[in-house]
């Protein structure tokens, strides 16, 4: 068995499994690695990738660099604004009325929460909430940033808002309601953010992604400077240009137009990180079951372990066992829902209760299986933090 899983065994030993954990140094060496890898620019937090507030505090806390939140639910933004938290843009639009409120009542507070909008619809719902709740609601527009290819969509299927004309229209739109400000703009690149483009044993694959990548940046890049470059000219002021994700820094900094990054996934990455050529992964988030029977030789059964990631069902967001090294799901059954069967590599002998380590395929999702994570340092737990779920909160 590996070092490594000797390390997390000892560290487990006497927790109750299974458990979700952070190792704190791979965590700290993950954020000074988004550090570089962002150049000058700030990082403003993925919350859907994080979704415990005692990790999104490290973070902030770890450099000026990280500014800001990038939230997945307004309801969400109201909940941390109420924690403290400031500065939070929320990604994807929401016309939800309660939601609207909760975040209307944070900013008749003094706390700065960007809603997102691609379409005139939503955006005249969002001014009469404002209007109704005596407040100016700051608002972003997302900027569709796929590419399209003769047979092929690169990118997924987003915002409507594709280009200048779109975005100037929308912009006009948002001024003429005087409850409503235009804050930013997001023009998120997920084709190349989101997709592994150095998969061992997918060379002609990996290639294909990287040739298609090599066509995208270029033409995404200039229609995000254009985009910010009309709408300057038409007076609007933006405070904020927002693009990237943890698998795009590098070449989302080198568009001038872009004044933050965004980064989440690249805090625990996940299983669905691993094969970047931009980057090296380092693991630093995932869970443990507890071997419980052994069926016969080179096979372990462990309890719980059936945590899918969301996304096109396949083997790729099955959680992958992790330590020791060398296991592999059993591909008649895969991951259950109280049980998962794992084939044992030789030369590994695991015992019941034996703790079996795995990853998830994507970052944020695994604090939705588990109230607390297991922080460890130095090879040990130093403390536990709730997640959303432990802190009681579920926004979808």
């Amino acid at each position: 068995m590996s070092a490594d899983y000797d390390t997390y065994r000892r560290a487990l030993a006497g927790r109750r499994l299974p458990a979700a954990f952070v190792d704190l140094d791979a965590l700290d060496a993950n954020l000074a690695d988004l550090r570089r890898r962002a150049g000058e620019l700030p990082i403003r937090l993925v919350t859907k990738s994080v979704r415990c507030v005692a990790i999104l505090r490290r973070a902030l806390a770890s450099s000026p660099r990280f500014q800001g939140l990038m939230c997945y639910s307004p309801a969400e933004a109201a909940w941390l604004a109420s924690l403290g938290f400031d500065d939070l843009l929320v990604a994807y639009p929401s016309v939800e009325p309660d939601d609207l409120r909760a975040v209307a009542a944070q900013v008749r507070a003094g706390r700065s929460i960007t809603l997102m909008v691609d379409s005139a619809a939503q955006v005249r719902r969002i001014a009469a909430n404002a209007r109704d709740e005596g407040i100016v609601q700051p608002l972003a527009i997302d900027l569709d940033m796929s590419s399209d290819f003769p047979g092929l969509h690169f990118g997924v299927l987003r915002s409507p808002v594709g280009g200048v004309d779109a975005a100037l229209a929308l912009a006009a739109e948002i001024v003429r309601h005087p409850s409503l400000r235009l804050d930013g703009l997001m023009g998120y690149e997920s084709q190349i953010a989101g997709l592994m483009d150095d998969v061992p044993g997918q060379a002609l694959r990996s290639a294909v992604i990287r040739w298609l990548k090599h066509r995208s940046i270029p033409e995404v890049n200039e229609r995000r400077r254009a985009t910010v470059a009309a709408l300057k000219a038409a007076g609007h002021a933006l405070r904020f240009v927002n693009g990237g994700g943890s698998g795009s820094l590098e070449s989302t900094r080198a568009d001038a137009s872009v004044t933050e990054l965004a980064a989440g996934s690249g805090l625990y990455v996940p299983a669905l990180f691993d094969h970047y050529r931009a980057f090296e992964a380092r693991p630093a988030a995932g869970f443990a079951v507890a071997v419980t029977r052994v069926p016969r030789p080179g096979i372990v059964t462990c309890a719980g372990g059936g945590y899918p990631a969301s996304g096109p069902g396949g083997a790729d967001r099955m959680p992958r066992p992790w330590l020791p090294e060398g296991c592999r799901l059993v591909g008649t059954e895969g991951a259950g829902e109280v049980q998962t069967p794992v084939r044992v590599p030789a030369g590994v002998s695991l015992a019941p209760g034996d703790p079996l380590l795995f990853r998830h395929a994507k970052a944020g999702e695994l604090c939705e299986r588990f109230n607390e994570l297991l922080l460890i340092a130095g090879g040990r737990v130093v403390d536990t933090a709730p997640t959303y779920r432990g802190d009681g909160r579920c926004f979808f």
